[in-house]
């Protein structure tokens, strides 16, 4: 059974902002390849790791919704320059935009179950960029969009 993982995006106000990152990133590790992989480093490890590779993506809440998914390619148990365990969610490179999802503010990562993640959006839908914010997340809350 395929579970997936759900993060608030901190500090992100937009997917672009996210995929600009992401790329920097990509860069940055191509000129020096001692850089880790794109991911996200948490204190604490999925204690349901093979779920989760098995096909599982991280959700990321952007703004109060999940907005983009990327697929978790592996999970890493490190120690930081403190000595502090921690695990890295390494990630694969394509982001694939969801439909607008409402997610409450918390912390740390939460499990997803496959059943209650958003949809893909299709190649020629569109997230509702063009609305106001409010009738998107109103639309979004009621399925429409």
């Amino acid at each position: 059974m395929v579970v997936h993982l759900v993060k608030l995006c901190v500090g992100v106000d937009r997917v672009e902002q996210l995929v600009e990152w992401q790329q920097m990133r990509r860069e940055a590790r191509e000129a020096d390849p001692s850089l880790p992989p794109i991911g996200h480093v948490t204190r604490m490890t999925p204690k349901r790791r093979d779920e989760i590779v098995a096909g599982g993506s991280l959700y990321w809440v952007i703004k109060g919704e999940i907005l983009v998914r990327q697929r978790i390619t592996e999970i890493e148990n490190l120690v930081d320059a403190d000595g502090i365990k921690r695990c890295r969610l390494v990630l694969g490179h394509d982001l694939v935009l969801t439909r607008p999802h409402p997610r409450r503010a918390f912390q740390g990562w939460r499990y997803l179950r496959a059943e209650d993640a958003p949809p893909d959006l299709g190649k020629n839908e569109s997230p509702g960029d063009d609305l106001p914010d409010e009738m998107r997340r109103e639309l979004g809350a009621l399925g429409l969009l």
